[in-house]
């Protein structure tokens, strides 16, 4: 299969593949839906699409034509996925359109005057550096921008500025100026065989320009400024237009072709080439090693003191000899009593599993290059239906802890499975969504599109978690190794170290450690509008972020018992799901320091973005570290002789 993929990208992949013993064999045949190549023979019509303004400053997109560009006749709207409307992208038909290898010298697009309103719009987008971003064959249109560092290679900066603001002509007043030229550059790659080509490339220099003419023509305008014998711009005319109320303006273009050597299956690579990958690399593998070296130590001591603990207690002939002992093995009587609100922690490591599913074929799928960025709101699409999906499983889960602590209402517990976390998050996303909405933003999505994900929501998700519960809850229950006394044992004063507050918090920061050097990437491609597709490297921190859960949440259960403190469960998914305290800190921090965020609509959109984040994280880890220490406690207390 013709894959688009940084280098980068496939060592990762690389290593995922040879640990999982797979080999996944090519095959030329076959293409994703709307990603498969496209021939174009000479002549052929090109149709640009328009796609969102997009500013990092703000984080608010908005529609192109919410700016007074030309307009074609008839506005189009292209289909969409749901993953495309939950991003805000709203790609439609464009009046730019070329002819393939035909070159096309300073074409007027339009010609219009600006009122007050639509200069105000202008100027406010110029203010908040606001972008455009367009679409030719599937393929963003860029900026080049070349490396400081003398590097001949090049990246990409996604779209075009709308303008700029500048002093001109000795003016101590500053001014705002659109750039109303716009010279696109399309690199192709040809069929030595044939006449077709592939488009491998979509460039664009903007320039502003303050176009003259004698005499306006509708049908063949005549630009002073303009010349369409040659390549474009006259030299000397480099004045650029400014934007105020009644300024006329003028729109123009002109298309260049150039043949490449890039081939279509590479025409990604460019974009997906991040400015920091050989950091990024020897960051990932230094996390990695010294990760795995504290995991394996750990185990390690973990395996030789458990061995001799039991084999000890296995080798007392009394009980007067038992009870001199002090240990993990006195609180047997209650190590597995049911804990405080032993309903609501069913529901959320049912939950936990069902974020885990999610995760885990997202990135297997991610990793075979379904989700690559050129299947726009892939990504989004199968998050949300995988999750609905998932819904069978939580069921399950929750439905069998919660016969285990000999729960009656299961009916209930399902329904708190079903409802309470995604509840919470659609009602942060309603008013986030409504914030949006008041900034008259297209990223907000619209109410039919919200009536589609709660009709997903309660026509799927609940009915799939409720046969899941059904299928758990009919299971025989889960039998404890040893017998539970009926009266609880009082747990001794416990050393401030061993306090719950100072061991919860310090069971998140390995799990944190393990990932906020990815954490970086993902927050950067989030909100600095960059594409992330090295799921090879996300995959490998993922494994890294479950072991160091699994592991440390074991450790700290361990010195619990041995402290004979035998209230464990809640506890258990604390540890681990700390770690997301960590993340939302950190998130604040990289407000801070890396972006420029400067509305306080903006701002309230991260937080409570990245809030949803932080709490889906806190639930996750907190399922994984929770099944590690309840594997644990089962697998100790079943290898020792209770009389």
């Amino acid at each position: 299969m013709d894959r688009s993929r940084s280098s980068t990208e496939m060592a990762a992949t690389a290593i995922f593949i040879s640990l999982l013993f797979l080999t996944v064999s090519p095959a030329h045949s076959f293409y994703l839906p709307g990603v498969a190549p496209r021939d174009f023979q000479r002549g052929d019509p090109l149709q640009v699409k328009v796609n969102k303004l997009s500013s990092t400053k703000t984080q608010l997109p908005y529609d192109y034509y919410y700016l007074k560009f030309c307009k074609p006749p008839k506005i189009k709207n292209s289909a969409e996925n749901l993953g495309e409307v939950l991003r805000g992208d709203r790609i439609e038909n464009s009046i730019y359109t070329f002819l393939m290898r035909e070159e096309q010298p300073c074409k007027v697009a339009c010609r219009m005057k600006l009122d007050a309103a639509s200069a105000k719009n202008f100027k406010e987008k110029i203010d908040d550096e606001y972008r455009v971003n367009m679409i030719l064959d599937n393929l963003p249109v860029a900026v080049t921008r070349h490396r400081r560092d003398g590097d001949p290679t090049h990246t990409y900066e996604h779209g075009f500025r709308v303008g700029f603001k500048g002093n001109y002509a000795g003016s101590k007043e500053e001014k705002y100026f659109i750039n109303n030229h716009l010279s696109f550059k399309v690199m192709y790659h040809k069929d030595s065989a044939t006449d077709s080509a592939r488009i491998v490339g979509f460039e664009v220099n903007p320039n502003s320009i303050n176009h003259e003419y004698k005499e306006w023509d509708e049908k063949n305008p005549q630009l002073t400024t303009c010349n369409q014998n040659t390549k474009s711009i006259i030299q000397g005319s480099a004045v650029p237009q400014e934007v105020d109320a009644d300024k006329e303006v003028v729109f123009t273009y002109d298309v260049t072709f150039q043949a490449s050597d890039v081939k279509w299956a590479s025409r990604w690579d460019t974009y997906l080439l991040m400015n920091d990958d050989q950091i990024h690399w020897f960051s990932i593998i230094n996390s990695l090693m010294i990760v795995l070296f504290l995991s394996g130590m750990v185990a390690m001591i973990m395996m030789r003191t458990l061995y001799r603990d039991i084999a000890n207690y296995n080798q007392l002939e009394t009980q007067d000899e038992a009870q001199e002992e002090t240990g993990w093995k006195l609180v047997h009587g209650d190590v597995f009593r049911a804990p405080i609100n032993s309903g609501l922690l069913c529901v959320y490591v049912g939950t936990g599993v069902q974020i885990f599913g999610m995760t885990l074929v997202t990135m297997i799928f991610a990793l075979l290059g379904f989700l690559s960025p050129s299947n726009r709101g892939g990504l989004m699409t199968a998050m949300v239906f995988l999750w609905v999906f998932m819904g069978l499983f939580a069921g399950y889960s929750s439905a069998r802890l919660y016969k285990m602590f000999k729960g009656t209402a299961w009916k209930k517990n399902t329904l708190k499975t079903a409802i309470m976390f995604p509840g919470i998050l659609f009602a942060i996303f309603f008013v986030l969504n409504a914030l949006i909405w008041g900034e008259k933003s297209s990223g907000a999505v619209p109410f039919g599109t919200m009536f589609v994900i709660l009709a997903l929501w309660f026509c799927i998700s609940v009915p799939l978690v409720f046969v899941g519960s059904y299928f758990g809850y009919k299971k025989p229950v889960i039998e404890d190794p040893v017998k539970t006394n009926k009266i609880p044992r009082q747990i001794p004063e416990q050393a401030w170290y061993m306090k719950p507050v100072f061991s919860i918090l310090i069971g998140g920061i390995l799990p944190f450690g393990a990932v906020f050097i990815e954490l970086f990437f993902i927050l950067t491609s989030i909100w600095l509008n960059q594409f992330y597709y090295i799921f090879g490297f996300l995959f490998i921190v993922f494994l890294i972020l479950v072991i160091t859960c699994a592991e440390i949440t074991v450790v700290l259960c361990y010195f619990q018992l041995c402290s004979e403190d035998y209230q464990w469960w809640w506890r258990a998914y604390l540890t681990a799901g700390s770690s997301a305290l960590y993340l939302f800190l950190y998130s604040i921090f990289y407000f801070f320091t890396k972006l420029e965020i400067t509305k306080l609509v903006s701002g309230i959109l991260y937080f409570g973005y990245m809030s949803i984040a932080s709490y889906a994280f806190f639930v996750l880890t907190g399922t994984i570290g929770f099944y590690a220490c309840f594997w644990f406690v089962r697998k100790i207390y079943s290898s020792v002789k209770i009389d």
